[in-house]
């Protein structure tokens, strides 16, 4: 209750109390009739040139809550008073920012999000400017106008009845189409009072570049997610050999064991078993993890460059090196690991110098009479035979007990069919998230008949095969049909190819005569030529997969065409 001269004068949320430039009470209504109202409003008003009044604020110091707008004309103050309840979000709004006028006035004033107000009655009670301007009408001319009657195929009218907003429509307005958001508006009480129409974006084509600039956004995170693990230079633990057979797991134990020891450590087992994962494995259990494990590929690296990659070289060492020289592999590997993939097909004479820095990781540089040395732990890997090797001079047994400190076998996948199931989820959830591509699964009887294969190629070749079904695969549901094996699963050439290739090289025209009878070792080599050839035509020169038919790797079958070569040149 308020007073008025010391009378009540009925209980009331809202007023008015309008002063003079002297602070003196022109009129007062409802609120603004109470004295101490009045007395706080004056005392504001006398010192505004001290500190200027807002144009919407929150009066303290009275009994109820108060918001008061203000609005200043020829040197008079016209206050309107609301009083409100406690919680009132629109109380806490104009009381905790003291330019909430100005943030009220962006939003009904902002060019970019123009809105039209309208009653319980569809009646247009605010337009914004550009709004106005947008349709031809002059300031405040819309004011009372049914909303109809102004803009076009509007529904604000409907929204008044449904209740129901709407958010992202599209709305055709003289000639042009805009994205526009309809809201009705509920008072305290639950009642519809209005309806605020908003643009929400110029035309469709904005919204389409708003999803264009997403859907890139989406693509760059989704490249960085997959380029991750290079960034972090293929930090690849334990947990990345899949499985949960006993293989595995005794593969582990080993791995666990082996890690924290500074030995060599020789891997062996068929192309395509992970032998690079378990050299990964090793090398993030050891001390040595805090810098990247070096690489090397003992085959892949030109004969007459092997010496420069292994341990560097001056500038100007021979012609076509860098003027600032190089750092060597066994360098760079210094405080770290040194990873020699394919070391079974190293030249021997390479194997010499090799065998020199592992004994005491002494070196020098090609062009160089300096020493140098490198700390470093040697893995090495191969899929040969190297019993065979060293049985006919291959490889040296010297530099075979010097790498072969410890020797784990990585098994092959026909030995743990049991782990194609967890494998064959994993590699199809790395190809969804490498390629952006969602919901492809495995039918009935996929993983059945994927576990039923001998897999010559082991892992790598499983990989592929999933690969391949999920890119070619005509539904989301990958089936049987979509993962059928190529040829090259067929462990090799059988039995009679074997005897035609014999009979075939052991024919009169091949030029041999009972007086000149070749070697076993010449016999084996000739056989082996014989199924290059047979596997180069069978897959029409393609050496990856006539490489993977044979289970040898590339690089070996580049070295036998090599030696076929240069004895028929």
């Amino acid at each position: 209750m308020y007073m008025k001269n010391g009378r009540q004068t009925g209980d009331t949320k809202n007023g008015v109390l309008v002063l003079d430039p002297e602070g003196t009470t022109v009129f007062a209504s409802g609120t603004g009739l109470n004295t101490h109202i009045q007395e706080k409003l004056g005392t504001l008003w006398k010192n505004r040139d001290l500190r200027p009044m807002s144009a919407m604020f929150t009066l303290e110091g009275t009994s109820e809550s108060m918001t008061v707008v203000c609005f200043t004309s020829a040197g008079t103050g016209c206050f309107v008073l609301y009083r409100h309840d406690g919680g009132d979000p629109l109380y806490e709004f104009v009381s905790s920012v003291d330019f909430s006028a100005d943030i009220l006035r962006h939003f009904v004033t902002d060019p970019y999000e123009a809105i039209t107000v309208i009653d319980d009655q569809a009646r247009i009670r605010y337009m914004s400017p550009v709004h106005e301007k947008f349709f031809g009408i002059q300031r405040g001319q819309a004011s009372g106008a049914d909303v109809n009657t102004v803009i076009e195929n509007s529904r604000l009218a409907a929204v008044l009845r449904t209740g129901k907003t709407e958010i992202g429509q599209i709305q055709k307005m003289r000639g042009t189409s805009r994205v526009v958001s309809r809201t009705p508006i509920v008072n305290p009480e639950g009642r519809i009072v209005g309806a605020i129409g908003q643009v929400m974006f110029k035309s469709p084509a904005a919204v389409e570049a708003l999803g264009d600039e997403i859907k890139r956004l989406h693509q760059e995170i989704s490249f960085y997610q997959r380029a991750l693990p290079r960034l972090r230079g293929n930090a690849q633990g334990m947990d990345s050999i899949v499985g949960e057979s006993d293989a595995i797991r005794k593969l582990k134990e080993r791995i666990k064991k082996i890690a924290p020891l500074d030995v060599s450590v020789l891997l062996v087992g068929e192309s395509g078993v992970g032998k690079d994962l378990v050299a990964h494995a090793i090398h993030q259990l050891s001390p040595r993890e805090n810098k990247d494990m070096v690489l090397v590929n003992a085959a892949a690296i030109p004969g007459n460059l092997v010496e420069a990659e292994l341990f560097g070289y001056e500038g100007g060492a021979f012609t076509g090196a860098e003027k600032r020289g190089r750092t060597g592999k066994f360098e760079q590997a210094d405080q770290t690991t040194l990873f020699l993939d394919e070391i079974g097909d190293m030249p021997l004479d390479i194997q010499v110098k090799v065998l020199r820095t592992l004994q005491d990781g002494t070196f020098q540089r090609v062009g160089s009479g300096t020493q140098r040395r490198s700390d470093f732990r040697l893995i090495s890997a191969s899929n040969r035979d190297f019993q065979r090797m060293l049985a006919v001079g291959d490889f040296r047994l010297d530099l075979f007990y010097r790498i072969s400190a410890v020797t784990i076998r990585v098994p092959p996948l026909r030995e743990r069919l049991e782990d194609v199931p967890l494998l064959a989820k994993t590699f199809l959830d790395r190809f969804m998230l490498r390629h952006n591509v969602q919901g492809k699964r495995f039918g009935p009887g996929v993983i059945a008949y994927l576990q039923s294969l001998p897999w010559p190629g082991n892992v790598r070749q499983l990989q592929h095969t999933i690969e391949r079904a999920a890119i070619f695969s005509e539904q989301n549901e990958i089936t049987c049909e979509d993962c059928e094996v190529p040829l090259e699963v067929n462990s090799g050439p059988s039995v009679e190819e074997m005897n035609d290739t014999l009979r075939e090289i052991s024919a009169p025209d091949r030029g041999f005569s009972p007086k000149e009878l070749p070697n076993v070792h010449q016999a084996k080599s000739r056989i082996e030529l014989g199924m290059i050839r047979e596997a180069l035509l069978r897959f029409e020169g393609n050496k990856k997969k006539a490489a993977e038919y044979l289970g040898i790797s590339r690089s070996h079958l580049y070295k036998r065409l090599a030696e076929l070569d240069s004895s028929t040149a």
